[in-house]
């Protein structure tokens, strides 16, 4: 027999100690087979999870998740590098809490650890964060981590962003096997994104193409210029994302641009007003013939003319409306503060679509003019049946009734004939006269109250020492005659230089708008106000001007200080009438 240490087994004797080490050693790699396919197939599953998402959102969001998972990381995160290439431009978290979030504040612009795989795009791998060289520390609330493992995330060659985790739970290190299930994932997150990306510009497309659809339905519907107008504007702010919108369309012979439409936030902050073409970014876009855009609208250094009127706001863009060589207005974006920048593949659409803008103006122009030269020529028709018809036909009348009259023996009888012989010779005169108006052509080529009231802004503006802030709404032109118009420059012009002789202000502001009621100026400074017992006979002549009209004028001071003169007066029976 032999010792207890041994066994025979196939006649072979075998060492028991030599047998227990080798079925330990075997169940030991049989349970690293299986550790290594547990992670292979969750590897997997990961894979798959991110490739099924099609929403770019949603997508990013699951990445993370699914990362952390796989590397049994506490907290996970996926920087998204902006365009600049230097800091990120999004950032989606796992792990932190609302609260948290709230407590530790804005995200991280890509300093410190994150920075670093943003200028070395290779992972990166790390026991302890803080003994890192670039490590830039924590803000106050922020959890305490230490174990960090980094990947970055390509997108067609190009770095798309990072992912970064960190606390692998259990108190453990981030080994080598993470790095490379992580680098896996990184792949195929890669792909995932730009599957996603390809679907939103898909969908970006069909988007753009229903609302060119829509816009040329109503172009050739014979639909309104301010209507097509306004239906460009709320598609293109609905399909960008955008806050606000506007409209701006340059004011003939005087240098500026009237915003015509503004929808959306503050828009009545922008509507009716008049913008210089130097110092804003319409008139940026204006001037070049080309796309303008602002990371922060709010801050933008370039916007130095009109009030403050972008609070809240972040990135926009202004793209012009038709050729380089004839700008016809300028459609103008903004985002809200904090929000992605306006990017190539948005701006070339709106391009399309500026065109369509100015396919609308165009027609509306065509259409205006067919419909004067429709006029004019009913007016030659109607002058010449009316002289060639009418008057010699009155005239054949009187004649006769004068050669009867000869042969009417009663005194009364005779008289009356007389009489009506004078009348049609009246009724001859009037006709013609009004024949004359028909052939007359509507205006003498006068310029209008808008662009009127923009030349006195600009010749007050040396005196001033800054230019007013001028703001028109509603048919100026068309619904105050010129007679009240001249009344409202004299008013204007008079306003301005008493602000420049006594105000002792810096800002001005002009607000000139008509319902077709009634035509209102009001005309506000920061300045010292109106002295008592100062001289008033500027004001009183403002003043029976108004009243002469039918109207008044008020002088009020608010307030924050300075002074708002409010000069208002009704518009003719005969104006108003013509607008139905």
């Amino acid at each position: 027999m032999g010792s207890s240490e041994e066994v025979r087994a196939g006649g072979v004797r075998l060492p028991q100690l030599g047998l227990d080490e080798l079925l330990t050693e075997l169940q030991a790699r049989l349970d690293a087979a299986r550790g290594t396919q547990d992670r292979v197939h969750s590897l997997l599953e990961a894979v798959l999870s991110v490739g099924r998402e099609l929403d770019l959102e949603q997508a990013l969001r699951g990445i993370v998740e699914a990362a952390a998972a796989l590397v049994d990381a506490e907290y996970a995160a996926l920087g998204v590098i902006g365009s600049d290439g230097r800091r990120l431009s999004a950032f989606i978290t796992v792990g932190v809490g609302e609260e948290e979030i709230a407590r530790i504040g804005p995200y991280p612009q890509g300093h410190g650890i994150l920075g670093e795989l943003i200028r070395h795009p290779e992972p990166l791998r790390l026991s302890k964060l803080s003994e890192h060289a670039a490590s830039y520390g924590f803000p106050p609330g922020h959890p305490p981590m230490n174990s960090f493992l980094g990947v970055p995330i390509r997108v067609r060659d190009q770095v798309f962003g990072n992912l970064y985790l960190t606390e692998k739970r259990g108190g453990r290190q981030f080994d080598e096997d993470d790095e490379s299930l992580l680098s896996t994932l990184a792949v195929a997150a890669g792909v995932a994104i730009d599957n996603a990306r390809l679907y939103e510009e898909s969908r970006l497309r069909e988007r753009w193409l229903a609302a060119s659809a829509e816009i040329t339905s109503s172009l050739m519907s014979g639909a309104d210029q301010h209507e097509v107008l306004g239906l460009i504007a709320e598609r293109a702010r609905d399909i960008t994302g955008a806050a606000l919108a506007t409209l701006a369309i340059p004011v003939q012979d005087t240098g500026t641009l009237a915003v015509e439409l503004a929808i959306g936030r503050g828009a009545e902050a922008h509507r009716g007003l008049l913008l210089p073409v130097e110092g804003t970014l319409t008139g940026a876009a204006f001037a070049l013939g080309a796309s303008v855009s602002s990371p922060d609208v709010a801050r933008d250094e370039r916007i130095s003319a009109g009030p403050p009127r972008f609070a809240g706001l972040g990135p926009a863009v202004a793209v012009p409306i038709g050729r380089e060589d004839r700008v016809r207005g300028v459609v103008l974006l903004a985002r809200e503060a904090g929000a992605g920048d306006f990017s190539d593949k948005e701006t070339v659409p709106l391009k399309g679509f500026a065109a369509q803008a100015a396919l609308a103006m165009e027609l509306a122009e065509r259409r205006r003019d067919a419909e004067q030269i429709a006029l004019l020529e009913d007016r030659d028709r109607i002058a010449r049946d009316l002289h060639d018809l009418a008057i010699q036909r009155l005239f054949a009348t009187g004649m006769t009734l004068q050669s009867a009259g000869r042969f009417i023996e009663h005194t009364q009888a005779s008289e009356r004939v007389l009489r009506a012989v004078d009348d049609l010779d009246e009724t001859i005169r009037i006709i013609r006269s009004t024949i004359f108006g028909l052939r007359t052509h509507d205006g003498d080529g006068a310029p209008g109250l808008r662009a009127r009231a923009v030349r006195v802004a600009g010749e007050a503006t040396p005196v001033l020492g800054f230019a007013p802030s001028v703001r028109m709404e509603g048919l100026l032109d068309t619904h105050v005659p010129p007679e009240i118009a001249d009344h409202v420059v004299a008013v204007l012009s008079e306003s301005l230089t008493n602000i420049a002789r006594h105000a002792q202000a810096d800002r001005a502001d002009v607000a000139l708008g008509t319902d077709g009621n009634e035509v209102r100026l009001t005309v506000t400074d920061n300045g010292v106000g109106v002295p008592a017992g100062g001289r008033r006979s500027g004001l009183r002549n403002m003043t029976e001007r108004a009243r002469g009209l039918g109207g008044d004028m008020e002088l009020v001071r608010p307030e924050d200080g300075g002074t708002r003169l409010v000069w208002h007066a009704p518009l003719p029976r005969t104006t108003r009438a013509s607008r139905s």
